[in-house]
This record gives C-alpha cells, sequence and structure tokens, in this order.
C-alpha cells in the first residue's frame, strides 16, 4: 500500500493544474511504490481526482491501493527556509483550491505532460512494448536476459528543474519545505513500468548485468532549443566533444542546472513549464549483444601471407591475411558487425609460423548468435583450415575477456624460438660456426629498424639472446636454431641493420651475414589451453 498525505495536496494540486501526467506527480510526491505506476494511467488520474476531493481527517492521508512492493514514503525535512519566491513573471503560481480538483484534473487529462513530454504516457502502453519486442524479436538475437537503457532528450532535465522550482516554491509558501533528493528520477519510473512488460512479452527477466541490451533513443524536436539558453548563462559547461552532434549533451545540460542561479533561470524559463503540441518520438529501438571472445592458435605455411590486411596508401598489396581468413568464418557463425584480431606477436608476410602455432584472440562485436557447444566449435575450426592451404587453426574455442589479457602478457615476457636460413659472403667452415653453439645469453642493443622506424618509436631496446645451435649446410649457408626473448628482432641479429643492432651474425663470424628464410618454431605462452583432438 502507498500513500499520499496531506502534504503532498497541494503538490498534486499545482501539478495536475498545470498540465503533469499522474505518475510525474508522483514522482514529485516522491511515491518509491513501483508497482502504483504500473496502473492504467486513467486510473491513476481518477485516483488523484479522489484524493484532491475528499480530504482525510487528522493527518488527512489518502490511500491508492497496490499490492506490493512495499512503499517509500515521503521524506520531508523543514529547512527553514523564508516564503515568497516568485516566477519569471513576478507572480507567484497559484494552486487550485481543494474544492476545484474537477479542474486540476482536467487541465492535466488529455495533454502532453509538461514535464515527461509524454513518456510516462504513451511509451507505457502495451502497444509500444509490443513494437520494441518485435524489434528484438525480428533481429534474431540469442539471449537469455537483459538490459533496458533509455535515453532521454537533454531538455526533460530543464523542464524538470521548472517543475521542481515550481513546487519548491509554492511548498516554501505553505511552510513544508521539499527535499528534491526524494523525487523519483524519470528513467527510473520508466523502468519499473516497462521491465515487467518486456520481461512478460520477450520470455526471459531483466538483468542489470546483462549482456544483451535493448535500449530506446527518445526525442522531441518541438523543444530541442530549451537547453540553449543555459550555454549564455554557463559557456564552460558546453564544449564540442568528438563523436557528438550537439554540444547540448544530458550530462552537460544537468552540470549546467547545477551551476546555473535559481533567479537566472527563472528569467529565462517558464515556471512551471508549459505543455507541448506534441509527444517524444522514440527515434531508435536498438538491440546490442555484449562481445564474445574467441581464441586459438594459428599455423601460417605461408611466406605470402601478411598476419593483418597488407594496406598502403590506401592500396591493397596482398590479396588475404591471417586475420581474414580466420575471421570470416567466424564472422558468418556468430553473425556479429565486426571484430577485433589480436595476437601473441606476429610474425612478417615472409615469415612461417611452424611448430604448436602462434596465439591468437578475436573479439566478436555485438554477435547475434553467442551460444556453441564443444561439437560446434570443433565443426567451425574444421571449416577454417578446410578453407585454405595457407593457414591451419587449433584449440578453437570461447574465452572470456579477461583470460585474454593472458595472451597479451606473454607478448613481452615470455621466449620465442626461430629456425634461420643464414648466407655468408666468405666461405665458412663447421669450425667457424662452431662457438656459436657455447653462447648463452647474449646481450643485444637493438636501435629500432628502419624497416619498422614507420610504426615504432625510435628507441634502444636491450634484447637476450638464451641459446643458438648452428646447423652446416655448405660453404655459404648454415641453419641457425635461437631462443630469444620476447620482442627480439631475428633478421637485425643477423644481418646488424647496417650496425643498429650489436652485436649481430655478421659481425660475431667478421663477415658479411644475411637471412634467407625464418621460421618461428615455438611461441612458448601457455595459453589457450589445449584442446584434445
Amino acid at each position: 500500500m502507498s500513500s499520499l498525505t496531506e502534504k503532498d495536496r497541494p503538490i498534486v494540486q499545482l501539478l495536475l493544474s498545470t498540465g503533469t501526467c499522474p505518475r510525474c506527480v508522483l514522482r514529485f510526491c516522491c511515491v518509491g511504490s513501483q508497482g502504483l505506476y504500473r496502473h492504467p494511467h486513467q486510473d491513476l488520474l481518477k485516483d488523484l481526482q479522489e484524493f484532491l476531493k475528499n480530504k482525510q481527517e487528522g493527518e488527512g492521508t489518502a490511500c491508492l491501493d497496490v499490492a506490493d512492493p512495499p512503499c517509500k514514503r515521503v521524506r520531508l525535512e523543514h529547512r527553514g527556509e523564508g516564503a515568497g519566491d516568485v516566477n519569471h513573471n513576478g507572480a507567484i503560481p497559484q494552486i487550485p483550491s481543494a474544492d476545484d480538483g474537477n479542474a486540476a484534473t482536467e487541465s492535466s487529462a488529455g495533454k502532453v505532460c509538461n514535464v515527461c513530454l509524454g513518456i510516462l504516457q504513451e511509451y507505457c502502453e502495451a502497444d509500444f512494448v509490443k513494437k520494441v519486442c518485435q524489434k528484438v524479436n525480428s533481429a534474431d538475437y540469442q539471449f537469455t536476459s537483459f538490459v533496458f537503457s533509455v535515453s532521454l532528450p537533454p531538455q526533460l532535465s530543464v523542464r524538470e528543474r521548472a517543475a521542481w522550482l515550481g513546487v519548491q516554491q509554492q511548498m516554501r509558501n505553505l511552510g513544508l519545505p521539499l527535499a528534491k533528493d526524494d523525487i523519483v528520477q524519470l528513467k527510473e519510473a520508466y523502468k519499473w513500468i516497462i521491465h515487467p512488460q518486456l520481461s512478460e512479452e520477450l520470455g526471459v527477466p531483466a538483468d542489470g548485468k546483462s549482456l544483451f541490451e535493448v535500449s530506446v533513443v527518445f526525442a522531441h524536436p518541438e523543444t530541442d532549443e530549451e537547453c540553449h539558453f543555459l550555454a549564455t548563462a554557463c559557456p564552460d559547461c558546453f564544449k564540442p566533444a568528438k563523436n557528438k552532434q550537439s554540444v547540448f549533451t544530458r550530462m552537460a545540460v544537468i552540470k549546467a542546472l547545477e551551476k546555473i542561479k535559481e533567479e537566472d533561470f527563472l528569467k529565462h524559463f517558464p515556471c512551471p513549464p508549459s505543455s507541448p503540441k506534441n509527444l517524444c518520438d522514440a527515434l531508435e529501438i536498438q538491440c546490442n549483444n555484449g562481445a564474445v571472445f574467441v581464441a586459438g592458435r594459428y599455423n601460417k605455411y605461408s611466406r605470402n601471407l601478411p598476419q593483418t590486411p597488407w594496406i598502403i596508401d590506401g592500396e591493397r598489396k596482398l590479396e588475404s591475411s591471417v586475420e581474414e581468413l580466420i575471421s570470416e568464418h567466424l564472422m558468418v557463425e556468430f553473425k556479429a558487425d565486426s571484430f577485433n584480431f589480436s595476437s601473441s606477436g606476429r610474425e612478417d608476410v615472409d615469415v612461417r609460423t611452424l611448430g604448436n602455432g602462434r596465439p591468437f584472440a578475436i573479439e566478436l562485436v555485438n554477435p547475434r548468435r553467442i551460444r556453441f557447444t564443444a561439437q560446434e566449435m570443433r565443426r567451425l575450426q574444421q571449416a577454417i583450415n578446410d578453407s585454405s592451404d595457407k593457414i591451419q587453426v587449433r584449440d578453437l574455442q570461447l574465452v572470456t575477456r579477461e583470460a585474454i589479457g593472458r595472451m597479451k602478457e606473454g607478448e613481452e615476457e615470455k621466449t620465442k624460438t626461430y629456425s634461420a636460413l643464414i648466407w655468408t659472403d666468405k666461405a665458412i667452415q663447421r669450425e667457424d660456426i662452431a662457438f656459436l653453439d657455447d653462447i648463452k645469453e647474449l646481450k643485444l642493443d637493438q636501435k629500432t629498424p628502419l624497416r619498422v622506424l614507420h610504426r615504432r618509436p625510435l628507441a634502444v631496446r636491450c634484447r637476450l639472446i638464451h641459446t643458438m645451435k648452428s646447423e652446416y649446410i655448405d660453404e655459404h649457408h648454415f641453419r641457425l636454431h635461437l631462443k630469444t626473448q620476447a620482442g627480439t628482432y631475428i633478421k637485425e641479429f643477423v644481418h646488424g641493420d647496417f650496425g643498429r643492432t650489436k652485436p649481430n651474425i655478421g659481425s660475431l663470424l667478421n663477415r658479411t651475414a644475411d637471412i634467407l628464410e625464418l621460421d618461428v618454431e615455438s611461441v612458448d605462452v601457455d595459453w589457450p589451453p589445449s584442446l584434445a583432438d
């Protein structure tokens, strides 16, 4: 049961007489019973009319019946503030008499609310809820719960402030100050009404932690310019921002309303606000699923395949990439809008990745499908592998966002094993390269290589070659197996990069050396977990 008391009577009378809808009246009376807001609009109007007609004896309590949840009682504290406040025309707004309940409710009936602009009227009805659910169902998302969000026109905050000032003035005149903190916020009241209806229609519960979001964007072009006076009064609050079409964002308006003086506000905006001619527009009904993350390891067998699309000055250099060969299948199966690819390091276009492969993860943005069995993931992995002989994928699995951090940690902390085919200008014998096998923990100073200087900052990086093992081929060729610190530039360690990497194979052998082929044999990151075939 939720109650309105005699102290609420002047608020109800004032707001109804100035065109405020019943649900906004309850908000300004600090009624916290969620169930009461769900009553039909006309029933609430009749109940408020009865409340104005029937003065109760004693404390003058009138009850509006509602089952549950329990009510939040109005909290009014005497602040000892003076009376006699005036509106922007210099006059005190008049409260309709207690005997004039019909006149007050007739002022509100059939009009667009002067505070919520119709959001707590038209957009709480079953027809709109069905429209939202039709949009959700037609989008073909998988979800087991939902979170509902609403974007309100910023001028609603201005109108609520004006209505609040009107209420505050009248309560001061009656010696009954009102604590603004107790006013039920419009978004909160709207969700109280809409959540149960959406939940019943969609067949799943509302959950504030759900990854599936249903959102409605409201706009009211008729009153769009009502915020503009705030830019003159509080220019510091309205600054252009990237990705914002207007400086009059809701947060900027709220900030300005907190800053502007009451007398300045009343000079520019009517108090109470006037009723608009038109309802708000529901501009957009949107659905969005939280990202899904897929991880695995890939092997790259081509020396003519970049990890990511190779595009220079808008021109594509090679037809495909590791990223695209994997993601195109995931995008189709997950029905996602877009993706973001990441991996534990990267190899050059002419470098193969062998062994157990390189860990990678793909973020699938706004996927329609989110549930896959282990068997379905294996079939998806097989489809990727069957589509190209340039790559192979293993251990494909769903992971969490947090788990991806383990892959990125290993990118710089772990070791990597390489195999390099090396050419020398001067003839070599086995004994000329045998000493390389005995070198342990060789420290390098590597200045940013010339070939990556366009995308990496100039710096000298200290790296370690943990071990080397040479394999003699002929007088001008040998293969070198290296285990190195992650982040070591192997090509530059071989040819020296014009002295930018010291020491290097050329300086160690005292002859010119160059690299002909390079393979990544292992990336020692223990992630993602290996799966049984």
